[in-house]
């Protein structure tokens, strides 16, 4: 059985989707990974934070984006 490492409450952080037991969201460890942290710094930043707990987020974001309608954007450069 697949334990469930992401949990939204419109009382922790807005209602945005966080690992469960913490209040660090999936937005977070995506901004962190996206701007080139490894997953050993992330864990070693937060210390109750969990590998699977970050692989959750990773799996839910992609999830997400299934789900919804991505538009290309487009940038004029000069």
């Amino acid at each position: 059985m697949e334990e469930t490492y992401i949990y939204s409450d419109p009382k922790i952080m807005m209602g945005k989707p966080v690992i469960k037991g913490t209040r660090i969201t999936v937005e977070l460890i995506l901004e962190k990974l996206a701007a080139g942290q490894t997953i050993e710094q992330i864990l070693a930043s937060h210390p109750r934070l969990t590998r699977e707990g970050i692989l959750s987020a990773l799996d839910f974001a992609a999830k997400a984006l299934k789900a919804d309608v991505v538009y290309p954007v487009s940038e004029t450069i000069e």
